[in-house]
C-alpha cells in the first residue's frame, strides 16, 4: 500500500487565481520547486543519490543538481546574458555529469541543495524586478531569439517534466506516491 507524500489539507503549493502573466508563471513555477522540494524532503543522502528505476542513471539527487544548473542556464545566462561565469554541474569528460556526480554523500547533497536554493533565489530577485511589460523582450539563445515569456514557460516546462520524474523516483524508493 502506497502511501500520500502530503495530506491534501497540508500541501503548502498555491492553487489560486493569479491575476496576470507573470504571476501566472510565477505560482506555477513557485509550485513545481515545491514539489521538487517535497519529493525530495526526509531522505538521507544514500536514498537522495539512488538511482532507483534503472537502467536511468536518474536519481533525486540528480534531479536537483540539473535542476539548480538549469535555473542558472536561463534565468543567468540566457535572461540575464552573464555569460561569464562558468556552468553549473558541468564536465568536460560527461556531458551528463549534473547526474553522473550526484554522488550519494552528505557533502554532495548539502552543496546540490545549497546551490539550487541560491539559484532560485537570484532567479525570484530578477523576476520580482521584471516588468509584465517585458514578456515579450527578445533575448539571444540557441543561435537564435526567444521572447521572455517562452523562457518562462519552458522553465516551467523543465520542472513539470522533473516532477514526474521525481514521482517515479520517490515512489521507488520508499512507497510514497504525490497527488
Amino acid at each position: 500500500m502506497s502511501k500520500l507524500w502530503t495530506a491534501p489539507e497540508d500541501d503548502p503549493r498555491t492553487f489560486g487565481e493569479p491575476v496576470g502573466e507573470k504571476a501566472t508563471y510565477r505560482e506555477y513555477l513557485g509550485n513545481y520547486r515545491l514539489t521538487i522540494e517535497m519529493k525530495c524532503d526526509g531522505l538521507d543522502a544514500e536514498q537522495l543519490g539512488r538511482r532507483s528505476v534503472p537502467p536511468s542513471t536518474l536519481s533525486l539527487l540528480g534531479l536537483v543538481r540539473h535542476l539548480a544548473q538549469m535555473e542558472n542556464h536561463w534565468f543567468q545566462r540566457v535572461l540575464q546574458g552573464r555569460t561569464d561565469a562558468p556552468c553549473l554541474y558541468t564536465h568536460e569528460d560527461d556531458p551528463d555529469w549534473d547526474f553522473g556526480g550526484a554522488d550519494p554523500d552528505p557533502a554532495v547533497v548539502k552543496d546540490a541543495f545549497a546551490t539550487w536554493k541560491a539559484e532560485i533565489a537570484k532567479a525570484d530577485e530578477w523576476l520580482d524586478a521584471l516588468d509584465e511589460a517585458d514578456l515579450g523582450r527578445e533575448v539571444p539563445a540557441d543561435g537564435g531569439s526567444h521572447a521572455t515569456r517562452d523562457v518562462l514557460v519552458h522553465v516551467i516546462e523543465e520542472y513539470a517534466r522533473h516532477a514526474g520524474h521525481a514521482d517515479l523516483l520517490r515512489e521507488c524508493i520508499d512507497g510514497r506516491t504525490g497527488l
